[in-house]
């Protein structure tokens, strides 16, 4: 049983906190928790009080978070979110930039702490030296990560962040190495990959991923199975230790066709990580089934910090309260 990675935007000066910690530590009994996603970089902090990990001040403060979930016995992850154009100036520190693959503007709003919902800035497109130095970021950011004290990273490559903006024909208009074909496409994904698991080890490595998911504006396209399974097998060819699939299907997004599931499965060398609206029996099930090889639980640990107890004795769960999933303080956070 996994703890998914949960955005909760408690991260206040994007620097983790006490109150984060004591989060995190209430639900060690998880077999491995996901952090929120976290920033690798000023530019990647698109969203009000998420955390990041690229200096000191954020490795003290997540030092803090892996101690107490190691001394409760659990094993956690960060999880390196770059949110790319899935951003607002409002949302970053002063000097930052939203970049993207394309400079191709995200419909809707985004809400902002200092002058509420905004619409979305038309991205700058990313010139050749910006994607290398992201890479590196990556790069700096998995180290700190180790650091402070994770037991590995997953690099967030699904629901219209950056890396899968490289993905995604939705967000990626690119006419050179980095965009139009299938392996141009993948070629961000794998690299950040490659340079992350030099780094760090890449049976430290993981990467989620979200085919055919709508959420930032995404969109399928004849090549999605063919971008998937591709990238499957580079990946496995570099030793990650696992691909987490998120399918929101339960929330109203569409559902991922079993038929990429199963050739990420086939193609992949790796562990695979199940994720999208699961209760025990279902989970239970598809593992039984081997349809993956562990399964991830989001929302069922918000509102029961002692899930995988609660599962093994069939109790009752509590429901989640969605009105505070992003609010600031420990109200429906370290109070259920």
């Amino acid at each position: 049983m996994v703890m998914a990675p949960l955005t909760r935007s408690r991260a206040i000066g994007n620097i983790p906190s006490d109150l984060m910690a004591l989060y995190y530590s209430q639900r060690a009994g998880a077999g491995l928790i996901i952090t929120e996603g976290t920033s690798p970089s000023p530019n990647g902090l698109g969203y009000a009080r998420i955390p990041g990990i690229f200096n000191q001040e954020h490795v003290r403060g997540w030092k803090n978070v892996t101690d107490k979930v190691h001394s409760e016995g659990g094993r956690i992850f960060v999880q390196l979110m770059h949110t790319g154009r899935s951003s607002h100036p409002a949302n970053l520190p002063y000097g930052a930039r939203v970049l993207a693959p394309s400079a191709v503007q995200l419909s809707g709003t985004m809400y902002t702490d200092s002058q509420g919902p905004q619409p979305y800035p038309v991205p700058e497109e990313m010139s050749e030296s910006d994607i290398q130095n992201v890479i590196e970021e990556y790069v700096l950011s998995s180290r700190l990560a180790i650091e402070a004290g994770f037991d590995g990273v997953e690099l967030h490559g699904a629901n219209g962040y950056l890396i899968d903006q490289f993905l995604n024909v939705g967000s990626n208009s690119r006419k050179d190495q980095w965009g139009g074909s299938v392996l141009n496409r993948i070629r961000f994904a794998i690299e950040v990959a490659r340079k992350v698991g030099e780094a760090i080890g890449f049976e430290k490595l993981g990467i989620r991923l979200s085919p055919y998911g709508t959420f930032n504006d995404m969109k399928a396209d004849p090549d999605t199975e063919n971008v998937y399974e591709r990238l499957a097998q580079e990946l496995g060819k570099l030793g990650l230790l696992y691909i987490h699939i998120v399918d929101h299907s339960s929330m109203g997004a569409p559902a991922v066709k079993p038929s990429v599931k199963q050739k990420i499965r086939d193609s992949f060398t790796g562990k695979v990580i199940l994720s999208g609206g699961y209760d025990g029996a279902r989970a239970e099930s598809d593992l039984i089934e081997k349809k993956g090889d562990l399964v991830a639980f989001g929302k069922p640990f918000i509102s029961n910090p002692e899930l995988v107890s609660k599962l093994q004795k069939g109790a009752d769960l509590i429901p989640p309260d969605p009105s505070t999933f992003y609010t600031p303080g420990e109200k429906g956070y370290t109070d259920y």
